[in-house]
């Protein structure tokens, strides 16, 4: 069994990583692409993600083949194609368009703590992804996903709630993702076998 470490991130083969961060605990599926992003502690990808201009909360699941963040093309222009931003792969004496790379960089998607975006799921430039929320596979989001909601569809439409409005605000005050490592592993039994109500009863949330 493969065993994560808190001071270097778990990256299976085939990945390209580009000037991206990790936190504890965090793995990287097989032949997945990160770029210019940030994994807070505990989170990961399985395989073939496709990560670009994002900052993902701790312990997000992000399932196979999921995209986050996905880069546009100009449509207000003459042409879509990249040799507009990327003219320094076709002339010489052309350079790439340094602001063309910068406004996509700054177009961040957010991923809350403990959210699980489904395999083969997109989840736009600009969006935020609440605490707690579910993506459906093949779910295409281009709102704001609210915390502890459940959103399907293209594109993505709310389904459900996972828990009241008021177990969903006492889950985000609680705030279990900022515990320390050994506070978890304390916990454990209660986060296997107690319910919802029961835990924010024990741990005051």
């Amino acid at each position: 069994m493969t065993r994560l470490h808190h001071d270097r991130p778990l990256i299976h083969p085939d990945c390209t990583i580009t000037d991206s961060r990790f936190g504890a605990y965090v793995e990287i599926g097989a032949g997945s692409r990160v770029a210019h992003s940030e994994f807070g502690d505990y989170s990961y990808c399985d395989r073939f993600a496709d990560i670009a201009n994002a900052t993902i909360g701790k312990f997000a699941n992000i399932a196979s083949f999921a995209r986050v963040g996905p880069t546009d093309h100009p449509m207000q222009r003459a042409s879509l194609h990249h040799f507009l931003y990327r003219s320094g792969d076709y002339w010489d004496d052309a350079q790439d368009d340094p602001e063309f790379f910068a406004h996509r960089r700054s177009r961040r998607a957010r991923i809350g703590h403990d959210s699980w975006i489904g395999h083969n799921a997109i989840i736009r430039p600009e969006i935020t992804v609440g605490d707690g929320a579910v993506v459906a596979a093949g779910a295409v989001v281009t709102r704001d996903v609210a915390p502890y909601m459940i959103v399907a569809g293209v594109p993505a439409a709310p389904l459900r709630t996972r828990f009241d409005p008021d177990t969903a605000a006492r889950l985000v005050a609680l705030a279990w993702w900022d515990w320390p490592h050994a506070a978890l592993r304390a916990a454990l039994t209660d986060f296997r076998t107690l319910s919802v109500h029961a835990f924010l009863e024990k741990y005051g949330g």
